[in-house]
């Protein structure tokens, strides 16, 4: 069975921070591109960030310079670091593995964590 658990949402207040951590069971993660999405109420899901096998990285334009994605492979996690959080980052947010190969695409989703930040 498959399982992304994320942990590490919860309330903080504006300029705060935040790690965000997802672990990944039944997939082999190192042949997985990870991500962290995010959805408001009433808003479309979004990419904040993503980091593939090797390690490269993009982002989102409006949390570029503050928040940072990464990987343990050995341990099958990735993180979302949030710096100098903003009202506006208050969603839920998902964890995502993508193993695509030989033209098939594979995703799995975690079940998203709330994050709060207060004014």
């Amino acid at each position: 069975q498959v399982r992304l658990l994320e942990s590490g949402g919860g309330l903080v207040q504006a300029g705060g921070s935040l790690r965000l951590s997802c672990v990944a069971s039944g997939i082999i993660f190192r042949d997985n591109a990870m991500a962290w999405y995010r959805q408001a109420p009433g808003k479309q899901r979004e990419l904040v960030a993503a980091i593939t096998s090797s390690g490269s990285t993009n982002y989102l334009d409006s949390v570029k310079g503050r928040f940072t994605i990464s990987r343990d492979n050995a341990k099958n996690t990735v993180a979302l670091q949030m710096n100098g959080v903003q009202p506006e980052d208050t969603a839920v947010y998902y964890c995502r593995a993508d193993r695509t190969f030989g033209g098939s695409n594979t995703q799995y989703w975690g079940q998203g964590t709330q994050v709060t930040v207060s004014s």
